[in-house]
């Protein structure tokens, strides 16, 4: 089932379940029910949890698209970092560029092709990973420079190689959701209490008030369905999180 799909469903359910929860009630109520009479304190407390919601809600969609954008971020400097090296090797002879290049392109692949839905389903990167990377790290400083060009390139190979090592680990940090437990259940309890406060203001079946209660409940739920796609960068998002490396190796994945 695909994301948007499952969106869809989870919108429409939600607002069949509030629309049927009011029809329901409104056919129990009796006929000395009053909706005027509702207190102002719990339109004020209607108000407040709204506002509090709202803020805490839109406190977790700022997290969950920073640890997107970082997690992004991460993938790109990695995938430059590891293009840096393999035309840096260019200055080399052709035994030992090819070599290096040969290295780069092995991790590249085992990352797009292997590691990144190991990575999706498990939360963590592979050891085929660190082991090709510390080939590929043994492979630059087991080279003996002797020209200036070749003095230059190795030392910034050294460096791009050190930057491909640190993004790799970032991105391994964020393989993982990134939102606690602990804050879904605040989450999910206060769309829960929310949703129940329109009880509370005994709205009626009237076709504004049940477009409204509709709405609102729909609204809700596609905040918290962000906040869930969002939280998980390398599983969701809006494009692909992995076109770096296509991008810049397409001759190492596959396809390319």
């Amino acid at each position: 089932m695909s994301d948007w799909l499952m969106l869809t469903l989870v919108v429409i359910t939600t607002c069949l379940v509030v629309l049927v929860a009011v029809v329901m009630r409104q056919r129990r109520a009796g006929d000395d029910d009053d909706p005027s009479e509702t207190p102002d304190v719990i339109e004020y407390m209607t108000m407040m949890m709204g506002v509090v919601y709202a803020i805490v809600l839109g406190l977790a969609i700022a997290g969950v698209w920073e640890a997107r954008g970082a997690a992004d971020e991460w993938v790109r400097q990695e995938a430059q970092a590891l293009h840096e090296v393999s035309e840096r090797a260019a200055v080399f002879s052709a035994g030992i560029r090819d070599g290096i290049r040969s290295d780069v392109d092995a991790y590249v692949a085992h990352t797009v092709d292997d590691e990144w839905s190991y990575m999706v389903d498990n939360g963590e990167l592979t050891e085929k990973g660190d082991e090709l990377l510390k080939q590929l790290r043994a492979s630059v400083l087991g080279q003996e420079p002797e020209t200036v060009r070749e003095i230059q390139a190795y030392q910034g190979m050294i460096d791009q190689v050190a930057a491909a090592d640190e993004a790799r680990v970032g991105r391994g940090q964020s393989a993982e959701p990134t939102m606690p437990v602990v804050v879904w259940i605040g989450l999910i309890a206060g769309a829960a209490v929310a949703v129940g406060m329109v009880f509370a203001l005994q709205i009626q079946r009237s076709g504004r008030e049940l477009l409204l209660a509709g709405m609102f409940s729909a609204l809700i739920a596609f905040l918290l369905f962000l906040v869930w796609y969002f939280d998980n960068p390398f599983a969701h998002g809006v494009g692909d999180s992995g076109e770096a490396f296509r991008a810049l190796f397409p001759q190492a994945v596959s396809g390319g």
